[in-house]
């Protein structure tokens, strides 16, 4: 029987985030890519999202390795937790290798896990797959696109990526391997489509170190810069601006802290003598002559920077006068959080320099020519676009078309859907389960929709708790109702309701008990009913109810 090779998304289509890719092949699986995304504004609680991977974990003896295309969040972040539930040797390029021994660290799985080392130009066999790390460009150093060669012909992966022709560090991408690759022939291209809607080329990273050189020249003000704690290429520019004009620096947030460790050990930052300092010294320093490089650039709660902005930061307050440099633009999503951090710094009287204002940032993704460019290159038969929501997935094959690319030869899936690959051609499959997995505090999916949408209830309407104490013998009411409400109304402002609820509550159990129902199921449901409509009738909102009915 021919073999089929099977290629799937677990995450990474239709959303920005969670990527995650399968590759299956003679009944071998390889993974790429094992990232988390952050919580929309609706799932209230909940730290991350990450994949669900029922499938490996029903499939885990057949997966052979977990490929990664470089070490941010949205392709690192799941480790952890997918960690516990397969155990698979990953491959990664040094400074990923760096960031996972860190991340696998702090949740205690470094001794069982396997890391190796592969560097870009390197060919590695997989049980039926040889995968082979093409250099590519990003905001991150070490980024690879994957050529994973399999009987049925080579599939290009491309991770995150983007044509930098002066990059900080490293060499330029590999336009060269590419190009051969597409000469010998690609069966299909799996391409990232983030920035497709953006015309042109990205800017190259090195134009950001421009900015910073006359932001930081003959400024009299403390400067506070906010970036990607994995963007090592940006805060060496930072660092290099600071050193130029004669300014300590000083670092805050864990994350910053960690990746700058393990960037530093590893020889991708280079850091002038006496230029770093202790934040805790900082203040001893003139004002003029200190930079602060924080976390914090999407506007998240417990950050250096949100933390610094409203006056919660332990080290660091913000002065009149500041020089803030917001050095990132906002993921979708984050622009209110942004918006509120931004807002704050300007009532706290500093000066606030981002994206809208000054070159302080230049994205890690490829616009629409160079996507161009990796199609000519590569000369795919298929193409999967891959890394985008819905409408940068079908510019993406839009682009394909004009291209030259056949239509039925473009498969726009979704997260689940398989495309299936064999000697005849190819077509879209099966569907694998798959969907979000919710990670709240320890607690890894005991978060479903059901408890999400319980907390969206009582975020919304609050909640009215009834209780009644009954006799076991006769049904009568012995004590209450009893009613005790949260973030519903304020109760003294609103006596004569809750009197009427009393009221309303007793008579309704009274009914129901002559009407001879006696199974406690059944009578807290009625109750709640009728106490839900006769709440929407007085006031229009509907608290999530809770009766509570002790038998004495």
């Amino acid at each position: 029987m021919a073999q089929k090779l099977k290629v799937f998304a677990l995450g990474g289509l239709n959303e920005i985030g969670k990527n995650m890719y399968v590759y299956e092949y003679a009944g071998e699986i390889i993974i790429v890519d094992c990232g988390v995304a952050f919580p929309d504004d609706d799932m209230l609680g909940i730290d991350l999202v990450i994949p669900d991977i029922t499938y490996l974990k029903k499939h885990k003896n057949r997966v052979r390795a977990i490929l990664i295309t470089h070490g941010h969040e949205d392709h690192i972040g799941a480790l952890p937790y997918v960690l516990k539930e397969i155990n698979a040797p990953i491959y990664a390029t040094k400074l990923t290798a760096g960031i996972i021994n860190k991340k696998l660290e702090e949740h205690n799985l470094l001794s069982k896990v396997k890391i190796k080392i592969a560097s870009p130009g390197d060919k590695v066999k997989i049980g039926s797959f040889v995968v082979e790390m093409i250099n590519v460009n990003h905001s991150i150093a070490d980024a690879v696109a994957l050529a994973i060669t399999t009987p049925l012909g080579t599939v290009i992966h491309t991770g995150d990526y983007k044509l930098d022709i002066t990059p900080i560090q490293g060499e330029m991408m590999d336009l060269a391997r590419l190009g051969a690759l597409g000469k010998r022939g690609v069966l299909a291209l799996l391409g990232e489509s983030t920035n497709i809607e953006r015309p042109g080329y990205t800017l190259s990273e090195s134009t950001v170190g421009d900015t910073f050189e006359s932001l930081f020249k003959d400024c009299n003000q403390r400067i506070i810069v906010t970036t990607f704690a994995s963007n090592v290429h940006r805060v060496q520019q930072i660092i290099h601006a600071a050193a130029r004009y004669g300014r300590k620096v000083a670092i805050s947030g864990r994350s910053m802290e960690n990746i700058m460790e393990v960037a530093k050990n590893l020889g991708y930052l280079d850091i002038p003598n006496n230029v770093l300092v202790d934040l805790n010294t900082i203040n001893k320093h003139p004002k003029n002559k200190t930079c602060i490089i924080t976390t914090g650039s999407q506007g998240e709660a417990m950050s250096g920077l949100y933390r610094i902005a409203f006056s919660a930061h332990k080290k660091v307050e913000i002065m009149p006068n500041d020089r803030v440099i917001i050095s990132a633009s906002p993921i979708p999503g984050n622009e209110k959080a942004i918006s509120n951090v931004i807002n704050e710094l300007y009532r706290k009287g500093a000066e606030v320099i981002y994206e809208k204002l000054a070159d302080v940032h230049v994205s890690g993704h490829a616009c629409r020519e160079e996507i161009k460019l990796m199609l000519a290159l590569t000369k795919p038969k298929y193409v999967i676009p891959i890394h985008g929501e819905h409408r940068h997935l079908k510019a993406h094959a839009a682009l394909a078309e004009s291209m030259g690319v056949k239509p039925k030869n473009i498969f726009v899936a979704d997260i689940g859907r398989v495309v299936e690959f064999t000697e005849k051609g190819a077509k879209l499959g099966a569907t694998v389960p798959s969907g979000k997995v919710f990670v709240d505090g320890s607690g890894v999916g005991d978060v479903g929709a059901v408890v999400l949408r319980d907390r969206k209830h009582l975020a919304e309407d609050g909640i009215i708790t009834v209780v009644m104490t009954l006799s076991r013998e006769t049904g009568q009411i012995l004590a209450g109702p009893d009613i005790v409400t949260r973030g519903f109304v304020y109760v003294r402002e609103a006596e004569d309701l809750m009197e009427e609820l009393r009221a309303f509550a007793a008579e309704t159990l009274i009914t129901c008990m002559k009407g001879k129902r006696t199974d406690w199921t059944t009578i807290k449901t009625y109750v709640k009913n009728k106490l839900s409509d006769y709440l929407y009738q007085k006031t229009k909102r509907t608290p999530m109810i809770l009766p509570i009915i002790m038998e004495v």
